[in-house]
């Protein structure tokens, strides 16, 4: 015959190891030592940099007059009458 089984301690006993799977699931993820957090955080940087250093615009205004956008759809403005 089976074993007598009580469900509110089984329905516990798999809520404790649930928990303890998702605690563990977090260490890895988020227990770095500072030397890789920072690591980790130059070499995002040093992405963001590069990246930045090779767009055609800084302007993110979609609906300013020298955007390509405008340029592209036929919308040239005339320089004399840009506002500076």
């Amino acid at each position: 015959m089976a074993d007598i089984v009580n469900l509110r301690q089984a329905r516990k006993q798999k809520a404790r190891a649930d928990k303890e799977r998702l605690a563990e699931q977090n260490r890895t993820l988020h227990g770095r030592s500072k030397a890789d957090r920072e690591r980790d955080r130059l070499i995002a940087d040093k992405a963001e940099k590069f990246v930045a250093g090779h767009r055609r615009k800084t302007s993110s205004d979609p609906d300013s007059p020298t955007s390509d956008r405008k340029v592209r759809r036929g919308f040239r403005t005339n320089p004399m009458l840009e506002v500076k």
